[in-house]
């Protein structure tokens, strides 16, 4: 079995490791709907998200790894850190679809309402990191902003399709915003991280989004006639490295190949 890496945290590295970790946790959760999607459409199309964000996680993995100094590459730093390494905001981490009748989460609704505000976190980061100070980001940003773009939308088109359609549609949409919107509030948490970021031009606040993703959330939710719930004191902590109870499941599947294997080629 792979021994894990370790790394060195320093603001600079948890920043990129912030997105990268989200982007890459979010699209392993969204490839459990390959060949369960309610239609074929959709199947595809949370497929190619997927490896939309795969692709945005390997450039920014493979980005830090090059300034963590160590010489870790994407693979490593995807298949080789402990939980405890990870940066990802907790919603992405939270489960995505029941996969039994007893299985934690929800449904298709649940997957759609966290695309939408991930996506539109996501969305608003990459806008503003277009301009980093460092070269190599604001290119990422850039490719990276195109896709989110879609991402946001797709997501909602769904949300309003469920929020203003059927009884139970909407009943399922109110049931998924219920479990997602206590995670929200670490998307706009400040600390020592935001603060050097900002200090040097690498990338905006995280605080700094906060209003512009609120209005657009509640725009849509007009549309979707979703109230927007009232604001939550809970603060998750997925992002300075404690995850919830979901996170272990996730690494062990996504680990296990690759840490059994060391080094392995197809």
């Amino acid at each position: 079995m792979t021994a894990s890496i370790q790394l060195e945290h320093t603001p600079q590295l948890q920043y990129l490791l912030r997105l990268g970790d989200t982007c890459l946790i979010l699209g392993q959760h969204l490839g459990e709907w390959c060949g369960h999607g309610p239609v074929l459409e959709e199947d595809i199309a949370l497929t190619n998200m997927a490896l939309d964000l795969l692709g945005q996680s390997r450039a920014l993995l493979t980005h830090a790894g090059k300034l963590e100094g160590q010489g870790f590459d994407e693979d490593q730093l995807a298949f080789l850190r402990d939980e405890g390494d990870f940066r990802n905001l907790t919603l992405v981490e939270q489960p995505m679809r029941r996969t039994s009748a007893h299985s934690p989460g929800g449904d298709f609704a649940d997957t759609v309402l966290r695309n939408l505000f991930v996506a539109t976190w996501l969305k608003l980061a990459w806008e503003r990191l277009r301009t980093s100070a460092d070269a190599d980001l604001a290119a990422i940003a850039g490719k990276a902003l195109k896709e989110a773009r879609y991402h946001q939308q797709h997501a909602a088109d769904w949300v309003v399709r469920l929020g203003d359609g059927t009884e139970e549609s909407a009943r399922r949409l109110r049931a998924a915003l219920e479990r997602a919107w206590p995670f929200t509030a670490e998307m706009f948490a400040a600390d020592a991280v935001d603060d050097a970021a900002q200090a040097s031009g690498l990338g905006p606040a995280r605080s700094s989004l906060r209003e512009a993703w609120e209005a657009e959330i509640a725009e849509c939710f007009a549309e979707a006639q979703l109230a927007v719930p009232a604001a939550t004191r809970f603060v998750s902590t997925g992002s300075v490295g404690v995850h919830s109870e979901h996170m272990g499941f996730i690494l062990a599947e996504m680990q296990g190949l690759q840490r059994a294997h060391p080094g392995g080629k197809w």
